[in-house]
């Protein structure tokens, strides 16, 4: 008969995908082990491999939920104005809003997804190009209609924003939401500011 599932198995699975997720940060994904897993989450070895067979698993699970939670907020957006600039405004914040303390998952996604099986590689690929083209949908908004037809100036255009966004962590570490909404802004402002004269 199957073991049943805890009713606190889904937050258990959470705290482990966080905790795991600030070790691979800080030592590494290849030095961190199970069993240090195990220690820092405060359960035994043994209760680890009833949530995840192997570190491989529990990597992909990490940056899978962390994937579809960002591509899944940014994608049922619901703007508060129509205005064009307001848009891309409440994207940008989102999008740094819902980085707040992801900071671990985040390093983990940079250095860690190559050590994933091709197949797995390809699926986290996807969430990430699904989220960028949710982006690059508002940006059009405020681009010039000739840069809109042009797919390599689009990208290059939705990249650097993103580029922007991704690497905010590093300049600015543990930021609180305040000052994410402020550097959104600033963002927002050098992106609709400058999308106009790209033609």
């Amino acid at each position: 008969m199957p073991r049943p599932i805890a009713q606190d198995h889904d937050d258990k699975r959470d705290a482990i995908l966080r905790a795991a997720a600030r070790l691979f940060a800080d030592v590494g994904y290849g030095r961190g082990s199970m069993a240090e897993v195990a220690q820092v989450c405060g359960i035994s070895k043994a209760n680890i491999y009833h949530y995840y067979p192997s570190k491989e698993a529990l990597l992909f699970d990490i940056l899978d939920s962390h994937l579809r939670y960002l591509r899944d907020r940014i994608g049922n957006l619901s703007f508060p104005s129509s205005d064009p600039k307001a848009k891309v405004l409440h994207m940008i914040t989102e999008v740094l809003l819902a980085y707040q303390d992801a900071d671990a998952e985040h390093e983990v996604l940079l250095n860690a997804t190559k050590a994933l099986p091709k197949e797995q590689q390809q699926i986290l690929r996807q969430h990430q190009s699904d989220l960028i083209g949710y982006g690059q949908t508002i940006l059009t908004l405020i681009t010039p209609p000739d840069i809109v037809a042009d797919s390599g100036k689009m990208r290059a255009l939705t990249m650097s924003v993103f580029g922007m966004l991704n690497w905010h962590y590093k300049w600015c570490r543990n930021a609180d939401a305040e000052t994410r909404r402020a550097h959104a802004k600033i963002i927002a402002q050098l992106v609709i500011g400058g999308a106009p004269s790209l033609s």
